[in-house]
């Protein structure tokens, strides 16, 4: 099956500043991606281009195999809800929903009423007069009765507790089961979302650092520590991500290949100790600016 999104050295610059820097990658049908990277990496500019409410500098979009600006065939099966995403001050929450339900062909009213239900949302009252977390869950009860092929949510949860942030994730994971599509992620709240990922895509400085399947990643990130030496014999055949010493002892974060049961073996053999990185510590790690100090250091 045709990809749903191609990216090919895609770039936006304001004057000399490139927001997004030579871009490259491409979204499989029916997968959840995360779209990871600190604010102002270029995530949210790249679905900008991606909904066509910003066209490129240079490079390729295609989204389901055409360009998606002005192009009402493609966005009709695209929902993007983003953080400040904005309605009629005026508009009561069902004529939002009744909008969206003619704006999308896959658009699910069942699915909506009973998430309105479960996000406590009262359909009458007016947009003016909603708080900020339910604002949000104004924004996801669309992107969900949606069911668009391509659903893209940006910071999706502002304003709300972690009981309705956990209910956004249950909803979206029974629904993508019975209704697969592909979904974009994009969150600081990594550790919350993790396991729902299946594949990751890490932006930095406009620049794509990290582009790999969610379960490879999973335990590759390994923090060792011990003696100097030992550490440093260890961490030789790794890419090194972080390290922090103390007198003679130190501990390196490492980003490994391989099985990462036979790397922490080895290194338990070493006479270090070993902890696994968390997918949030790895993207702290990746995106920190330490790695790029270190590759001016080398020089």
């Amino acid at each position: 099956m045709a990809n749903v999104v191609e990216i090919r050295s895609l770039t936006k610059a304001y004057g000399d500043v490139k927001a997004v820097d030579n871009v490259s990658f491409a979204l499989e049908p029916n997968r959840i991606y995360g779209l990871l990277g600190r604010n102002g990496a270029g995530k949210t500019t790249i679905m900008h281009m991606l909904s066509a409410q910003l066209i490129q500098t240079s490079g390729d979009i295609a989204v389901f195999g055409e360009a998606p600006y002005e192009n009402n065939r493609v966005l009709s099966q695209l929902c993007f809800i983003k953080e400040s995403q904005k309605y009629p001050e005026s508009s009561k929450i069902a004529d939002v929903l009744a909008f969206a339900a003619m704006t999308f062909p896959n658009w699910n009213q069942e699915l909506a009423d009973r998430l309105m239900e479960d996000f406590r949302l009262p359909p009458k009252r007016r947009i003016k007069k909603l708080s900020r977390g339910m604002l949000s869950s104004v924004g996801i009860v669309v992107g969900l009765a949606s069911r668009a092929p391509l659903t893209i949510f940006d910071e999706p949860y502002i304003g709300l507790d972690a009981v309705a942030r956990g209910l956004f994730y249950d909803r979206l994971l029974e629904d993508y089961a019975e209704y697969p599509r592909t979904v974009i992620l994009s969150t600081h709240l990594i550790d919350e979302v993790s396991q729902m990922l299946e594949h990751v895509l890490v932006i930095d400085q406009g620049r794509l650092v990290l582009d790999e399947e969610a379960e490879s990643l999973r335990g590759r990130a390994l923090t060792v520590s011990g003696p100097l030496a030992k550490v440093n014999a260890f961490a030789a055949g790794y890419k090194e991500l972080d390290r922090q010493g103390l007198g003679s002892l130190c501990s390196a974060t490492l980003l490994t290949n391989g099985s990462p049961e036979d790397v922490r073996a080895r290194a338990e053999l070493a006479g270090l100790e070993v902890a696994t990185v968390s997918l949030q510590q790895l993207i702290v790690q990746l995106t920190s600016g330490k790695m790029s100090r270190k590759a001016d250091d080398a020089r």
